[in-house]
Protein backbone atom coordinates (compact mmCIF):
# COMPACT_ATOMS: atom_id res chain seq x y z
CA UNK A 1 0.00 0.00 0.00
CA UNK A 2 1.30 3.45 -0.89
CA UNK A 3 1.91 5.68 2.08
CA UNK A 4 -0.12 8.51 0.53
CA UNK A 5 -3.26 6.36 0.29
CA UNK A 6 -3.02 5.24 3.92
CA UNK A 7 -5.21 7.58 6.00
CA UNK A 8 -3.00 6.94 9.03
CA UNK A 9 0.09 8.26 7.27
CA UNK A 10 1.00 11.90 7.81
CA UNK A 11 3.18 13.42 5.12
CA UNK A 12 6.08 15.57 6.26
CA UNK A 13 8.17 18.22 4.55
CA UNK A 14 11.41 17.04 3.02
CA UNK A 15 13.17 20.13 4.36
CA UNK A 16 12.81 21.83 7.72
CA UNK A 17 12.00 25.47 7.02
CA UNK A 18 10.17 27.65 9.53
CA UNK A 19 7.77 30.15 7.94
CA UNK A 20 8.03 32.81 10.65
CA UNK A 21 5.28 34.99 9.16
CA UNK A 22 2.79 32.11 9.22
CA UNK A 23 3.83 31.04 12.73
CA UNK A 24 3.61 34.62 14.06
CA UNK A 25 0.22 35.25 12.43
CA UNK A 26 -1.18 32.00 13.83
CA UNK A 27 0.29 32.63 17.28
CA UNK A 28 -1.36 36.06 17.41
CA UNK A 29 -4.79 34.42 17.05
CA UNK A 30 -4.25 31.43 19.34
CA UNK A 31 -6.46 31.36 22.44
CA UNK A 32 -4.76 30.95 25.82
CA UNK A 33 -3.68 27.51 26.99
CA UNK A 34 -6.40 27.67 29.65
CA UNK A 35 -9.08 28.36 27.04
CA UNK A 36 -7.81 25.57 24.78
CA UNK A 37 -7.82 23.25 27.80
CA UNK A 38 -11.45 24.16 28.43
CA UNK A 39 -12.22 23.45 24.77
CA UNK A 40 -10.54 20.05 25.06
CA UNK A 41 -12.67 19.34 28.14
CA UNK A 42 -15.79 20.28 26.18
CA UNK A 43 -14.91 17.91 23.35
CA UNK A 44 -14.12 15.19 25.89
CA UNK A 45 -17.77 15.32 27.01
CA UNK A 46 -18.73 14.39 23.45
CA UNK A 47 -16.55 11.28 23.80
CA UNK A 48 -19.31 9.19 25.38
CA UNK A 49 -21.90 7.63 23.05
CA UNK A 50 -24.67 7.79 25.66
CA UNK A 51 -24.15 11.53 26.08
CA UNK A 52 -24.14 11.96 22.29
CA UNK A 53 -27.44 10.05 22.08
CA UNK A 54 -28.94 12.27 24.76
CA UNK A 55 -27.76 15.39 22.94
CA UNK A 56 -29.22 14.08 19.69
CA UNK A 57 -32.56 13.45 21.40
CA UNK A 58 -32.54 16.94 22.90
CA UNK A 59 -31.57 18.40 19.54
CA UNK A 60 -35.10 17.52 18.41
CA UNK A 61 -37.18 17.87 21.56
CA UNK A 62 -37.19 19.01 25.16
CA UNK A 63 -37.46 15.84 27.25
CA UNK A 64 -37.66 14.63 30.84
CA UNK A 65 -35.45 11.91 32.33
CA UNK A 66 -38.26 9.35 32.01
CA UNK A 67 -38.61 10.00 28.27
CA UNK A 68 -34.87 9.83 27.63
CA UNK A 69 -34.55 6.63 29.68
CA UNK A 70 -37.38 5.04 27.67
CA UNK A 71 -35.91 6.21 24.36
CA UNK A 72 -32.44 4.84 25.11
CA UNK A 73 -33.52 1.76 27.08
CA UNK A 74 -31.56 2.83 30.15
CA UNK A 75 -32.28 3.42 33.82
CA UNK A 76 -33.34 6.79 35.18
CA UNK A 77 -30.21 6.76 37.33
CA UNK A 78 -27.89 6.26 34.35
CA UNK A 79 -29.59 9.03 32.39
CA UNK A 80 -29.55 11.39 35.38
CA UNK A 81 -25.82 10.82 35.80
CA UNK A 82 -25.13 11.67 32.15
CA UNK A 83 -27.39 14.71 32.31
CA UNK A 84 -25.39 15.99 35.32
CA UNK A 85 -22.20 15.69 33.25
CA UNK A 86 -23.84 17.48 30.31
CA UNK A 87 -25.27 20.18 32.57
CA UNK A 88 -21.93 20.82 34.29
CA UNK A 89 -20.38 21.25 30.83
CA UNK A 90 -23.19 23.74 30.04
CA UNK A 91 -24.41 21.62 27.14
CA UNK A 92 -27.91 21.13 28.54
CA UNK A 93 -30.19 23.13 30.78
CA UNK A 94 -33.23 22.17 32.79
CA UNK A 95 -36.51 23.73 33.73
CA UNK A 96 -39.01 22.56 36.32
CA UNK A 97 -42.71 22.41 35.58
CA UNK A 98 -44.68 21.16 38.56
CA UNK A 99 -43.15 17.81 39.50
CA UNK A 100 -41.49 17.38 36.11
CA UNK A 101 -37.99 18.50 35.08
CA UNK A 102 -37.43 19.00 31.37
CA UNK A 103 -34.03 19.13 29.69
CA UNK A 104 -33.03 20.89 26.49
CA UNK A 105 -29.85 21.98 24.76
CA UNK A 106 -28.33 24.93 26.60
CA UNK A 107 -28.21 27.32 23.65
CA UNK A 108 -27.88 27.70 19.90
CA UNK A 109 -24.10 27.16 20.05
CA UNK A 110 -24.66 23.57 21.16
CA UNK A 111 -27.00 22.94 18.24
CA UNK A 112 -24.38 24.27 15.82
CA UNK A 113 -21.57 22.20 17.36
CA UNK A 114 -23.73 19.12 17.08
CA UNK A 115 -24.82 19.91 13.49
CA UNK A 116 -21.21 20.45 12.39
CA UNK A 117 -20.02 17.25 14.04
CA UNK A 118 -22.84 15.23 12.52
CA UNK A 119 -22.22 16.74 9.07
CA UNK A 120 -18.54 15.82 9.34
CA UNK A 121 -19.35 12.21 10.26
CA UNK A 122 -21.97 11.93 7.51
CA UNK A 123 -19.35 12.87 4.89
CA UNK A 124 -17.72 9.48 5.46
CA UNK A 125 -21.02 7.62 5.01
CA UNK A 126 -22.07 9.36 1.80
CA UNK A 127 -18.81 9.28 -0.17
Amino acid sequence: MEKNSDKRYCEECEESIIHDDVVDETRSHMPSDEMLGDLADLFRVFGDSTRVKILFALFSNEMCVCDIAELLGMTHSAISHQLRVLKSARLVKSRKEGKMVFYSLDDEHISRIFECGLAHVKEEYYK
